[in-house]
């Protein structure tokens, strides 16, 4: 990078040009979007951070039924909330890779069925308490029990003993699992100490930020942690996040200065707040997707040829240009697109046929009622906008959907996981044994379509343990085949994630693994 190059970069990050002016510039001098984007990451992470200042956050996907339990985070608040004062032992960088945290290493034994975590020294608890081994094998058992109701249980089902080992945590699975150190970095597993088994909810960890004021569905405040072991992160003196989940609102308090960060921004406004002054908007592709949900085992969705008539009765094309408006990729009915490493992209893309859904709709056996699809904009943005657009598409193939809006307070509570057919969305995971063994596990807590398939049950657990790439490959692909021909899962869209931040905050990262930098913009990032 030259020097004029530089100062460019550095002028943008310290507000002094607009990331609009800065990527019209780059581009004169015939640099592409990803290469200047990738300059100012390189700048902005040679720039000392500075520190103190007040983070607020202006944040859609929260309820008055959120709870701090790390188990039953299952929308974007609680899922920030937890990020902000607690960690887990590895945490997955943008590039895929893992970066240790309060395991400082970890090794394998050559067949993948023992696994030992170096835990960290040093660290210490809000509540004073120092980290210990036995803190963590103490969350991993609470997440394995099924009373736990944990988003991380099913990943926990194949784990076979924990044990403490001096430093090390030791961990035996049944089969050989190459993608453990990937399953155990899920953000339900943050460490608590003595795993959170006397109280779940207290909202104590080991994060750079302790909570100090809890107001659910409404507004939560942190302050730093003082005895916080990694210097490099928590450069604010205090992070506000309050719960907007209008998404109006929400990008009104950010263009007014009363917030400096917001997620779930809507594609279709998203060019507009772009432009406006002293605010830049951020996309990200990763492996999100939106979704609808039904619950096989529930009529009228115990019958295959229900369940795909409503698949063919949905336009994709239609739906990511309208809803998404360029900022994602058409969804194939099963979680995995080509952020996977071990995608297959030769399976056939599914497209809109409303003859064939008339045909299986018909086949189905179905009475002809009203078939109720609940949704509400919590689920995702746009995602009443697209419910209408299923709706129009299905009656071109006679098939009657009616929409049922829903309150968005409550909505992951009362909603999702508990209706037979519903909107909602996936963040994805880092790995597709996460992904499948989260949601489509039979036994997962969280197969929110009741997903019941021996065949893939077996296929799964036979990858889990395959270490070459190319044979796992393969099974993969088996299992895409079954959950897209058989499943309840109508997944029309990938999305990416959209998001806007104030042009004084800095250190922001492209990371697409989950919004707002994975969770980690609290605690990496400073304003000027």
């Amino acid at each position: 990078m030259n020097n004029y190059l530089r100062f460019l970069a550095t002028r943008t990050l310290t507000g002094g040009m607009s990331r609009r002016e800065f990527m019209g510039r780059t581009s004169a001098l015939g640099i592409g979007a990803v290469a200047a984007s990738s300059m100012l990451g390189r700048v902005a992470q040679a720039q000392e951070p500075v520190k103190g200042g007040t983070l607020r956050m202006g944040l859609g996907g929260g309820s008055s039924t959120s709870s701090l339990d790390p188990a039953l985070a299952a929308s974007q608040v609680p899922f920030h909330v937890i990020r902000t004062y607690g960690e887990q032992l590895l945490e997955v960088n943008a590039d895929g890779s893992l970066n240790p945290r309060l395991a400082e290493s970890f090794e394998a034994s050559d067949d993948a069925k023992t696994w030992a975590f170096k835990i960290r020294k040093g660290v210490e608890f809000h509540n004073g308490k120092t980290l210990t081994p036995e803190d963590v094998r103490q969350t991993l058992l609470r997440h394995s029990d099924e009373n736990s109701k944990s988003g991380a249980l099913g990943i926990m089902r194949g784990i076979s003993d924990i044990r403490v080992d001096g430093d090390n945590l030791i961990v035996e699975v049944d089969t050989p699992t190459a993608d453990l150190p990937y399953l155990l970095s899920d953000f339900h597993l943050l460490i608590q100490p003595d795993g959170g088994r006397e109280d779940p909810t207290a909202g104590i960890g080991t994060g750079a930020y302790k909570i100090v004021e809890v107001e659910p569905g409404v507004r939560y405040a942190f302050e730093k942690f003082g005895n916080y072991w990694d210097d490099s992160r928590g450069h604010f003196s205090t992070v506000e996040m309050t719960v907007i989940n209008d998404a109006t609102a929400r990008n009104a308090a950010l263009q007014s200065g009363q917030v400096d960060i917001v997620n779930q921004v809507a594609p279709k406004v998203a060019g507009l707040l772009d432009r406006a002054p002293g605010v830049r908007v951020d996309h990200v592709a990763g492996r999100g997707h939106y979704v609808f949900i039904m619950e096989c085992d529930q009529p009228p969705f115990d019958t295959k040829e229900m369940r795909n008539a409503l698949k063919y009765a949905i336009n994709r094309q239609e739906m990511v240009d309208k809803i998404l408006r360029g900022y994602g990729s058409v969804g194939n009915d099963f979680p995995i697109n080509a952020s996977y490493p071990l995608f297959d992209d030769t399976i056939p893309q599914r497209e809109y046929d409303p003859e064939k859904a008339a045909a299986l709709y018909k086949a189905s056996g179905h009475d002809g009622s009203p078939i109720v699809l609940r949704v509400a904009e919590t689920a995702f943005p746009g995602a009443v906008d697209a419910a209408q657009l299923f709706q129009q598409s299905a009656q071109a193939a006679g098939i009657p959907l009616e929409i049922k809006r829903e309150p968005d307070d409550g909505y992951w509570s009362d909603v999702w996981n508990n209706t037979p057919f519903c909107a909602s969305y996936w963040d994805g995971r880092p790995v597709q044994d996460q992904m499948y063994t989260t949601a489509y596990l039979s036994s997962a807590d969280w197969n929110d379509t009741h997903f019941d398939n021996a065949k893939f049950d077996s296929l799964l657990l036979e990858a889990k343990g395959e270490l070459d790439q190319d044979k796992r490959k393969k099974l993969y692909s088996e299992m895409a085949y079954i959950l897209r021909d058989e499943g309840g899962l109508i997944c029309p869209m990938f999305n990416e994630f959209v998001q806007a931040v104030r042009d004084d905050v800095q250190g922001w990262e492209e990371n697409g693994v989950f919004e707002l930098m994975n969770g980690l913009a609290p605690v990496k990032c400073w304003k000027n």
